[in-house]
């Protein structure tokens, strides 16, 4: 598992998730763009919803807990993308999901 770090906190994902999230956040803090991150929190991490506005003026990292990066699918990166440009902002999707999203465009 890896971690998402921003300001001061740590929230945990599975390191390819991460590494997808990572590509497609960077994107948008690299052009100086503010934008809502959210994702859903599994039953056995206590269930629930999080969202964070994301803004460069934050400081914010990422820690994987594996010592090779996973090979990225390009779908799910640019459907990832595609949220964080929409009003709802950037949903953390699972590869599946983005995969389903992308194929019923």
């Amino acid at each position: 598992m890896g971690y998402l770090l921003y300001d001061s906190h740590d929230y945990e994902f599975d390191d390819r998730t991460l590494a997808h999230a990572k590509v497609a956040i960077t994107a948008k803090l690299r052009k100086q763009e503010s934008f809502l991150l959210s994702w859903v929190m599994p039953p056995e991490r206590g269930s629930g919803r999080i969202s964070l506005w994301m803004t460069p003026s934050i400081p914010l990292g990422f820690r994987f807990s594996g010592s090779r990066a996973p090979a990225l699918n390009e779908t799910w990166v640019q459907v990832l993308h595609d949220m964080s440009n929409s009003t709802r902002g950037l949903v953390i999707v699972s590869e599946k999901e983005a995969e389903a999203h992308a194929a019923s465009r």
